[in-house]
């Protein structure tokens, strides 16, 4: 079979078609040939294509080392190669093929990191030595499991430690990984976790995805993630891109790492191909800013290298030998055009590392190394030394190789600024420098923050409604002052002594106290520093509570004295002495003391603050969120303390309600001002019992909780003093000259005078009595009834007997209906 024919029939087998340098064509077993196998992932639709770009290299390679009659003297070297597609189980079909068929291959050439894993696997058992071009997962590093292999492309590990130093330069400290799900990311993904880890950078979420990014990308905006690292074949970075356009992930307030060897105009290309849903402008948007950082893949020195060329001529020889494959120009290249000089130096490294194990080989007078077979492990251990100790100046740089087989080799930093990539810096792994030409480029202008800066703002109440309730509150204490004064110049007054003028002071204490808290109420972070904060809770409950007692409890006494007087008819009025209302409010006092006491001592009150949503600050364009703060005073069982102490007021106030409610047509000489007193007590349980409920549900909202409270105390305080005290100024201004009592013995105020009042008793009594004797009556004349319808019965009845009965009926009632008359005329003389 002619040797063309079967190359296509193997490559129709492998599930390609197998192509061979110019050189390569001729007799199976000419002695003067050195074969190498060669896989190239050339027309895949997804992972890395780089053959496109690396196999014309590779065979500007075999033509420059069969050009050398120094190197491999008296052989040619030859390339086998078929396209994998990127996929592990073709790349391993394509290796069957190429290895089982003659001729005889001495070494593997293969890219793509998931064809390399599959390949450099199965490679030992034949005892082939792998040399890949393309291959960056860091799980090739593993001696163990692949013994045999060698790489002229970096790990993508080294792209680590230079993303750590770009994190560490800007300050970022809390990023995100976005990775295909492939073992070359998932390897490099573990190794930067721990690298993060060691630096001290959070990784706030590690997403990954198959083939459809959306959720994962969506999963970054609800994390807020703002440094993103994205691991990814360049076909999937297409759909990732057009993703984060639609999520708004990118801008000022974003950035990416993505990965540098895809081609320069990786974002707009194949966009209609492969069905993506982004326009080419909307993916230059999305794309612009994002870092890369990709091994030195081109040497930076115009220096010949060991082909004898420089960079820039090794350039224009591939392009030239691009062109007539593909429609290129100076922005649009075949895939693996960055990694086309590692193919080229890789090719250099099997013919040095044949030269050298034929140079021992002839040494140690052993057979050629044409004569290798795959089970030869003498020759394979020889040619895995020398290609281990290889060292030279290739196009992509310094070539040399780490003890796990990877290539050594510098990082580079680019930014994508208006759709091209600019050259930022480079970072050289080994002796940790970072060299930086300050090109970078900000949207907004400044570097974007790690995350959205959250600034604590505390809620404090309103200065004019502070201020505005504190100068009510004192015109009430002022107020509260003067009546005070009031009340001592004028305790003889008949007006002022006949209203319990120590019960009056007693209340007016307390509304100083009330109005007194309007102003720790309002103290908050703008006053007072968090230390003190608990100062100014103790002042709160202390101020309210004892004043509300002393207020509360002298009109609660007052009330209380009056029911009892009007309710025991046989009391007498001097066995209830003034001191026994002290008593009373003393009581009241003495049970808020012992609450707030051991309240005080055995959980004391301390700031707590309530967190509220974030909100968007107002008039700037800075990347910040508003989390906004409202200090609360809490202890750790505040919600009993508050039940024991509500519910003990709460009995107070409805029981003054019901005595007020009793006593409200009722006037006692001894206390002249009850029913004022009574109004005030229904003002005050009125406020009170709904003030309590309301301030818990707005006591998230500072200032309508301040002003409710605030208000409900001024009104209370302002509404007791003016019924209790405004009649009694009026009515000492009315009488300016009277001194104690008035000559005529009569109340000026319209209170019952102590005659009055004992006749009022009398009357009383003697109202019992007559209610007694009309009981008797009414009984006495159910039975004369009952004996006359008997009688009646009797007699077989008749309009007689009827008449009978009609008028002693009249004369035995009319008594009764006189004395009943005599009663309710009473009662109205009483009442």
């Amino acid at each position: 079979m002619d040797y063309q024919v079967f190359l296509v029939f193997l490559g129709i087998v492998g599930g390609g078609i197998i192509a061979a340098s110019p050189t390569a064509l001729g007799v199976v077993n000419d002695e003067s040939v050195l074969h190498i196998a060669g896989i190239f992932p050339i027309g895949g639709k997804g992972g890395w294509q780089g053959g496109q770009a690396c196999e014309p290299a590779a065979m500007l390679a075999l033509e420059d080392v069969n050009k050398r009659s120094d190197l491999l003297p008296g052989f040619t070297l030859r390339l086998h190669w078929n396209d994998s597609e990127c996929e592990p189980g073709l790349g391993a079909s394509v290796m069957y093929n190429l290895l089982y068929n003659k001729p005889q291959k001495l070494m593997l050439l293969a890219g793509c990191s998931t064809v390399c894993t599959t390949v450099a696997e199965a490679a030992k058992m034949w005892n082939l030595v792998v040399l890949c071009y393309g291959a960056s997962s860091p799980a090739l590093s593993d001696r163990n499991r692949f013994p045999t292999l060698f790489r002229t492309h970096p790990s993508a590990t080294v792209h680590n430690p230079t993303r750590i130093k770009l994190m560490e330069k800007y300050g970022w400290s809390r990023v995100a990984i976005l990775q295909q799900a492939e073992e070359v990311f998932i390897s490099t993904v573990e190794d930067l976790e721990a690298r993060c880890k060691r630096s001290g950078i959070e990784i706030i979420t590690r997403q990954s995805f198959l083939s459809d990014p959306t959720d994962a990308v969506r999963n970054l905006r609800r994390q807020d993630a703002r440094v993103i690292v994205g691991l990814f074949y360049v076909v999937a970075a297409r759909r990732v891109l057009c993703e984060v356009f639609k999520q708004k992930l990118y801008g000022k307030s974003h950035v990416w790492f993505f990965i540098g060897w895809y081609e320069d105009n990786w974002f707009v290309e194949n966009l209609d191909q492969e069905g993506i849903k982004c326009t080419a402008e909307e993916m230059k948007m999305a794309a612009e800013g994002h870092l890369t950082t990709e091994a030195l893949m081109w040497n930076q020195n115009e220096q010949q290298t060991i082909s004898g060329m420089t960079t820039n001529d090794f350039r224009e020889r591939l392009n030239k030998a691009l062109k007539k494959r593909y429609e290129i120009d100076e922005e649009r290249y075949p895939e693996g055009y960055q990694e086309a000089p590692l193919a080229y130096d890789a090719v250099w490294a099997v013919a040095l590392a044949f030269n050298k194990t034929m140079e021992k080989l002839n040494r140690q007078g052993k057979r050629s190394l044409k004569d290798f077979t795959y089970t030869d492990k003498e020759t394979a251990d020889d040619i895995y030394s020398a290609i281990n100790s290889t060292q030279f100046l290739g196009v992509s740089g310094y070539v040399a190789f780490s003890s796990q087989g990877d290539r050594i080799a510098l990082t580079q930093i680019e930014q994508a600024v208006d759709g091209k990539y600019v050259l930022l810096g480079y970072y050289d792994t080994q002796s940790d420098n970072l060299t930086w030409f300050n090109r970078e480029r900000w949207s907004g202008g400044k570097v974007p923050q790690d995350r959205t800066i959250v600034r604590r703002v505390l809620r404090t109440v309103s200065l004019g409604l502070f201020v505005s309730m504190c100068t009510i509150s004192l015109v009430g204490i002022l107020w509260a002052a003067a009546l005070i004064l009031f009340n001592f110049l004028h305790r003889h007054r008949r007006v002022i002594q006949l209203s319990q003028p120590a019960c009056n002071t007693l209340m007016l204490v307390g509304v100083v106290l009330c109005l007194g808290s309007v102003f720790p109420l309002g103290l908050d972070g703008r006053f007072v520093e968090g230390e003190a904060y608990p100062t100014v809770c103790t002042a709160r409950s202390w101020l309210l509570c004892t004043g509300f007692s002393l207020a509360y409890g002298a009109m609660f006494s007052k009330v209380w004295r009056v029911h009892r007087l009007t309710t025991k008819a046989k009391a007498d009025p001097k066995a209830d002495e003034g001191w026994k209302l002290y008593v009373m409010v003393g009581g009241f006092l003495f049970v808020d003391v012992a609450l707030l006491l051991s309240w005080q001592l055995t959980d004391p009150p301390e700031r707590g603050i309530e967190v509220f949503p974030l909100e968007d600050p107002l008039n700037t364009e800075d990347d910040i969120k508003i989390r906004p703060e409202l200090e609360h005073c809490e202890s750790q069982h505040s919600t009993v303390w508050l039940g024991i102490l509500y519910g003990y007021k709460g009995l107070v106030l409805i029981f003054g309600l019901f005595l007020a409610y009793e006593t409200r047509s009722i006037k006692v000489k001894a206390i002249n001002d009850s029913r004022l007193v009574g109004m005030s007590i229904y003002n005050v349980v009125v406020l009170c019992l709904i003030t309590a409920p309301v301030t818990m549900v707005i006591a998230s909202q500072q200032d309508a909780g301040y002003a409710f409270v605030a208000l409900s105390i001024i009104f209370c305080c302002f509404l007791s003093m003016a019924l209790i005290f405004v009649p009694k100024v009026i009515e000492v201004m009315r009488h300016p000259g009277e001194k104690e009592r008035g000559s005529d013995g009569a109340q000026s105020d319209g209170g019952m005078t102590r005659e009055e009042e004992e006749r009022y008793r009398s009357l009383l009594a003697e109202n019992d009595e007559l209610q007694k004797l009309i009981s008797a009556k009414e009984e006495k004349i159910r039975l004369l009834k009952q004996r006359l319808e008997e009688k009646e019965a009797a007699e077989g009845g008749g309009n007689r007997g009827k008449q009978r009965h009609g008028g002693r009926r009249r004369q035995v009632d009319s008594p009764a209906e006189g004395e009943d008359f005599g009663c309710l005329s009473l009662r109205r003389n009483v009442y």
